[in-house]
């Protein structure tokens, strides 16, 4: 017999886990996602991907503003689940809610546990420079991803790679790895294994104030910053006070002054080598390549870029 399960999810990264669970049938008893949020400036309701994906599907769909309130511990504990699954749901889940299942509650996290706990695992992982990334499939506790770890894969961090594609890449191997997991636990056969908590590291939410190029960085970590940073919320620099989004780049060996814009490609010199830009994207209009920029845009070579 399958497991009845609840899951918890929001974004984009969310869907293929979903959609892996319907596709070896195991039972949906309800689907928890965050509620629709108003755009910047108010005009239109953005509705997360997992209630797009559920309603069109014909799951049905909870989006309280939090759980902390007896109506949804009632609800919960009346599914009489054997598991909740949580797949970047971005809310606290009580203490009191997590005894709810029969097994608990597991999460997919975009890290090699314990390294990368929290918000942003894949832009960390790509802003440092880090040669492996992976996937992990926990136990959710009452402290930040500090669960015992059931399952994980390991991958080379490609650092050509943009944050959405490894994202995209996590997401699919994050669902593969769950139904493998969820198997295990119905069969009896899964073992978690403790974290070792001295070795952990925290991948804190992208801060707005550190999205701006700082060209007296060597090349290798001015791509690590644009990388992790792409598509959203981007890397940026200034140019005649207009704000211009940098998506990927790769390196060059020619060399100047930082922020210095060496020639008619787009490349601009760091602390040591340089970058030159493959995507670009000016403010309000859609990202475009290089090529193409340059048709509409004029930075001469010798310009500081700031």
């Amino acid at each position: 017999m399958s497991l009845k399960i609840v899951f918890m999810g929001t974004p984009e990264f969310s869907v293929p886990a979903l959609e892996a669970l319907i596709n070896n049938k195991f039972e949906i008893l309800s689907i928890y996602t965050q509620p629709p949020k108003k755009s910047k400036r108010g005009q239109k309701i953005n509705v997360s991907s997992i209630q797009i994906f559920s309603e069109k599907n014909n799951l049905p769909v909870r989006n309280p503003e939090n759980l902390n309130n007896n109506e949804e511990y009632n609800f919960i504990k009346s599914l009489s689940a054997d598991i909740a699954v949580v797949v970047a749901y971005g809310k606290l889940i009580p203490k009191n809610i997590l005894k709810t299942t029969k097994h608990g509650f597991i999460n997919i996290h975009a890290s090699l546990l314990p390294k990368w706990r929290g918000a942003a695992p894949i832009q960390r992982a790509i802003m440092n420079g880090d040669k492996k990334i992976g996937v992990s499939i926990m136990k959710i506790e009452e402290k930040l991803d500090s669960g015992p770890v059931l399952a994980s894969k390991e991958l080379t961090l490609d650092q050509n790679a943009t944050y959405g594609e490894i994202q995209k890449k996590l997401s699919l191997i994050g669902s593969d790895l769950l139904i493998e997991s969820l198997k295990n636990i119905e069969n009896g056969k899964a073992k978690f294994i403790d974290q070792v908590h001295s070795d952990s590291t925290y991948a804190k939410k992208i801060d707005k104030n550190e999205t701006k190029i700082n060209w007296s960085l060597d090349a290798n970590k001015v791509i690590a910053h644009i990388h992790g940073l792409s598509p959203n919320p981007g890397a940026w620099f200034e140019y005649e006070t207009e704000r211009f989004k940098v998506l990927r780049a790769n390196k060059s060996a020619a060399s100047g002054n930082p922020g210095t814009l060496l020639d008619e490609n787009l490349t601009i010199a760091c602390k040591s080598d340089s970058i030159q830009i493959l995507e670009i994207q000016r403010q309000g209009k859609n990202k475009q390549t290089t090529k193409d920029f340059l048709l509409g845009k004029k930075i001469s070579k010798g310009s500081i870029l700031t």
